[in-house]
Formats: C-alpha cells, sequence, structure tokens
C-alpha cells in the first residue's frame, strides 16, 4: 500500500468519525436547548447509553442489524449513510487539495453542508448557529486559503445575500407571501465566504434548476399542493460541494459557453 493510499484510509476514516458526531449535531441541534456534547450518545427512544462498540461508524450499525441493542427499535439508515458520505467527501478532499491549509478549510465547510443538508430535509430550518459563524470562519480563512482570496470571500459574503436577499424581496412583494427563508440567504452568504463570488452564478442557477426539477416531479408523483414546502438548502448545499470540485472545469465550460465556443 503506497503512502498516498495510506493517507486517502486515514482521511476517509477521519471522516467516518466527525459523520458519526455530525449525526448527533444533526439530532440534537434542532431541539432547543440541546447540547451537542452532554449527554454521551444514546437510543433516543429508550435513552439507553450506548456502550463504545454500538459507537463505531458504519460498522456498528451493520453489527447491530440496524436495530438498538436495548429496546430493538430500528436505527435511522441516516446514521451510516452521513458517516460513510463524511468519509467519502473526506477521501475527495484530500484528493482536490491533499495536506495543505485548504484541506482542513473545507473539511469544516463540508461537514456544515453536510449537517446543513440533513437538519433542512427534516426541519425545513437552517440554523443560524451554522451560517452566521460559517460566514465568519469562511471570510478568516480566506486570508490563508490559497484557493480563494479575501476579497474574493467578502464580495462572495455581499453578493450571496444580497442576491437571494433580493429575490425573497421581490417574490414576497410580488405573491404576498414568503418564498424564501433567511436561513437560505445566510447560506448562500456563507458558501460566498468559503468559495469567492466566483461560485455563485453556477450555485445559484444549477440550485434553482435542480431544486425545480425535483420539486416538480415530487409535486408529481406525491401529489401534493404547488404550495407545498420545498427545502432549498439541500440544493445550494449540493450545489456548493459540486463546485468545490470541478470549479476548475466548470469555469472552463463557461467561459467556452460565453465566448460562443460552446455548444
Amino acid at each position: 500500500m503506497t503512502p498516498e493510499t495510506l493517507i486517502i484510509v486515514f482521511t476517509a476514516l477521519l471522516g467516518a468519525i466527525v459523520g458519526s458526531f455530525l449525526n448527533v449535531v444533526i439530532l440534537r441541534l434542532p431541539r432547543e436547548g440541546s447540547s451537542v456534547v452532554f449527554p454521551a450518545s444514546h437510543c433516543p427512544v429508550c435513552m439507553a447509553k450506548l456502550h463504545w462498540y454500538e459507537n463505531i461508524p458504519v460498522l456498528s450499525y451493520l453489527f447491530l442489524r440496524g436495530k438498538c441493542s436495548h429496546c430493538e427499535v430500528k436505527i435511522s439508515i441516516q446514521y451510516p449513510l452521513v458517516e460513510l458520505a463524511m468519509a467519502a467527501l473526506s477521501a475527495c478532499l484530500f484528493l482536490k487539495f491533499g495536506l495543505t491549509p485548504a484541506f482542513g478549510g473545507y473539511f469544516l465547510f463540508t461537514a456544515a453542508l453536510l449537517v446543513v443538508i440533513m437538519i433542512d430535509l427534516h426541519h425545513y430550518i437552517i440554523p443560524d448557529s451554522i451560517d452566521l459563524p460559517g460566514v465568519v470562519l469562511g471570510v478568516l480563512f480566506s486570508f490563508m486559503n490559497p484557493v480563494t482570496s479575501w476579497q474574493s470571500s467578502l464580495l462572495g459574503v455581499v453578493c450571496g445575500g444580497g442576491i437571494l436577499w433580493l429575490v425573497a424581496w421581490t417574490y414576497a412583494l410580488l405573491r404576498k407571501k414568503e418564498g424564501m427563508g433567511g436561513g437560505d440567504i445566510k447560506l448562500l452568504a456563507m458558501i460566498g465566504a468559503w468559495l469567492g463570488w466566483e461560485c455563485l452564478p453556477f450555485v445559484i442557477f444549477f440550485s434553482a434548476f435542480t431544486g425545480a426539477i425535483l420539486g416538480i416531479t415530487t409535486l408529481s408523483i406525491l401529489k401534493k399542493d404547488r404550495n407545498s414546502q420545498i427545502p432549498f438548502g439541500p440544493f445550494l448545499s449540493g450545489s456548493a460541494l459540486i463546485y468545490m470540485f470541478f470549479s476548475e472545469q466548470i469555469e472552463h465550460f463557461l467561459h467556452l459557453y460565453i465566448s460562443g465556443q460552446w455548444p
């Protein structure tokens, strides 16, 4: 096994361990007054404290056959999926940035986006305790970020938050109702802080496009009312992750399109 392969395995294991903690954050953060640290990990149904061997990422879920060993209630498949997702993303971050400051910074950014995706899917909210500190950390990190300059980061915050605020304000003015939550606005500001203003055209367009397609499909299949709420945070977060890994290719195709060389 080569040194690079060992590092990939190590970063994937690190991601899985962090993913296990993210499951705790996803479960407890939306609960007012709950701590993500105390009490120790326990079954959310019977409240039994988990043993160390029940906290091993992915493997514990398989070992327990997806059930709590105390009350035998089914454990959500979300737990191993979040752990696997963070493990895969962590390995990809190493392949993209290597063991550089960018890896450490974007590891935190990726973890935050994963939490946002799951909480917004379950509760239709994006906690301020994630996106507001995320904006500040993104700007501070830009001073040592080899990928995004501090000027681009600051402009990303202003333009990211400003564009969605303008869209939300216009929608509310025309339709006389709220169409986009403040959490989405602050989330795009956070994305702009970490990825710079250059990411905004792709993130806004791709998230709106995929959100519209999936929204229409979901409403059609499930026969829901057109006014049914669809969380936008997962689409913004997913688009940001795609841009983070494929920014060079995206900007290349965008340049070809603008210059009339493609398609």
